[in-house]
């Protein structure tokens, strides 16, 4: 358990001036831009844009409390989720389809992202979760000291795919408290389909490998709230195109048996999924039955606790 004298990170890579060496070594990225696997290497800080979207400032969809996230994020406050727009995987099935492909969000200034943070702390947030950040490292950068100089003191909450670079989660190292990656396939062919990125089950455990060392095993306060570690999200989908059991394997084995995992029963066809797609219907309760089956047999011995509540369809 945390203790009570629990501070983000980012507070001490503030005093000791870490932000302006980071904040310039991310936005060179964008020159050409490296931020992600896809290294498009367009001109962000012009205005080119590559196959996530996004562009010099931050987009943003929404931002307020959310209490449908997993318990140790959520508590009594709710965790302060931060929408970015767009998105570097693009899941054909991805069920926030109008964010990440059409683009429903609007631009803002780094001081006013810094600013949606300090709103959601005041709201009672029990931590700042931004949503599909990787495209956006270099703005939250350069948006946080905004923030902390505002009294910013909850955890960051670093909400992505899997699909991040290396040198970028480098960046992030000492600033973010909680990772909370997925980790969709374990296996190129599916990823390659549905995602354009064969690369993506290569490129997921290397991030997660990294996350774990920055942050190690997810850490509960005496509440039970979440304030620094590793949480894994893995969506179950049909005829197991997921690779359920290898993707559970290698976080027993790779990562540790206390890798927090939240095994998710929630896809339904979307996006651009034809109903005569493999994943044009959804799970069944023995699916998932045999994912988190897999997660025991493998060795994982922490799964959220809302799975015993959830609704299975037929």
């Amino acid at each position: 358990m945390a203790t009570k004298n629990f501070e983000p990170s980012y507070l001490q890579a503030y005093r000791d001036g870490v932000f302006p060496e980071r904040v310039e070594r991310a936005f060179k990225t964008l020159e050409s831009c490296t931020v992600c696997p896809r290294r498009c290497a367009v001109n962000r800080l012009k205005g080119e844009r590559g196959v996530c979207r996004g562009g010099y400032l931050p987009e943003v969809s929404s931002y307020s409390p959310h209490f449908g996230e997993e318990r140790p994020l959520v508590g009594v406050g709710g965790s302060g989720t931060i929408f970015l727009t767009h998105c570097n995987l693009r899941c054909r099935f991805c069920q926030n389809y109008s964010i990440s492909h059409l683009g429903d969000g609007r631009e803002v200034s780094f001081e006013r992202l810094g600013r949606m943070m300090v709103e959601l702390q005041r709201m009672g947030c029990h931590n700042i979760n931004f949503v599909t950040p990787t495209h956006y490292v270099p703005q939250i950068l350069k948006a946080l000291p905004t923030a902390i100089e505002a009294g910013l003191r909850v955890p960051l909450v670093y909400n992505t795919s899997g699909y991040d670079a290396l040198e970028t989660l480098e960046l992030l190292d000492g600033i973010v408290d909680i990772y909370m990656p997925d980790f969709k396939f374990a296996e190129p062919a599916p990823a390659a389909e549905y995602c354009a990125a064969a690369d993506y089950p290569e490129m997921a455990k290397k991030a997660i490998k990294e996350m774990h060392r920055q942050v190690g095993d997810l850490v509960l306060d005496d509440s039970g709230i979440a304030r620094r570690g590793l949480l894994v999200r893995h969506l179950v989908l049909p005829e197991n195109l997921a690779g359920t059991r290898k993707v559970m394997h290698f976080l027993a084995t790779e990562i540790s048996p206390k890798t927090y995992v939240n095994i998710m029963d929630q896809y339904y066809p979307s996006g651009e999924i034809s109903p005569r797609s493999p994943l044009g219907r959804r799970i069944t309760a023995e699916e998932y039955e045999a994912a988190v089956r897999a997660a025991r047999e493998e060795g994982i011995t922490r799964l959220d606790e809302r799975q015993r509540f959830r609704l299975i369809w037929f």
